[in-house]
């Protein structure tokens, strides 16, 4: 069994203006690099540990503050685990998606990844990486808000709507036998 932790990373400009970035490498804020220290601070995980992380910036980010509060290293980084590709949504605010395209969580946004697709890209992913690490080796993967709510999805069944997933939260899941399965979702409501 392995255990991976997936992290959100902290606060960018974007996050604050509600702005969707998607692919697009925004970075973090200062506010987003006290998040990353205060989750460092909050993950009770023993070594070893295998740090990895989304490759834009502000995951990787993240993930090399996590690494040097708690001694873990610097991350290695995997393009499977970046944000969702918003398509045309992408800079838009979340009003103005919903004014254009519908409700959040079923609007059908032009050259948006299909949020199955980033679930199934990711999942993948973790497979791979906790196929390569001994049992006791827990892996801790910085991502996005995006690609963690479309794997809980996917692997709960669960639509999740009213629910966020906020920088700098933890979820973790486990891997036993190839299959992954929620291990300990920390959910915050909106608010």
């Amino acid at each position: 069994m392995t255990l991976i932790t997936l992290v959100r990373h902290g606060q960018t400009d974007w996050n604050l203006a509600r702005r969707i970035q998607g692919s697009t490498d925004i970075p973090l804020n200062d506010t987003g690099r006290r998040q990353a220290r205060e989750a460092a601070a909050e993950l009770a995980i023993p070594d070893p540990v295998l740090l990895v992380s989304s490759d834009l910036s502000r995951a990787e980010e993240t993930a090399r503050i996590i690494g040097e509060a708690r001694s873990w290293g610097g991350p290695q980084t995997f393009a499977a685990l970046r944000e969702r590709n918003y398509g045309v949504a992408e800079g838009m605010t979340d009003t103005e998606l919903v004014t254009r395209f519908g409700s959040w969580h079923t609007a059908e946004i032009p050259e948006a990844e299909p949020r199955e697709q980033v679930a199934e890209r990711a999942l993948r992913a973790l497979l791979e990486i906790a196929e390569g690490v001994d049992a006791e080796t827990h892996v801790v993967a910085v991502s996005h808000g995006g690609v963690i709510g479309s794997l809980l999805r996917h692997l709960t069944g669960e639509p999740l709507p009213g629910l966020r997933i906020a920088n700098g939260s933890a979820h973790t899941l486990r891997i036993q036998g190839g299959v992954a399965l929620v291990h300990e979702p920390h959910l915050l409501p909106v608010g």
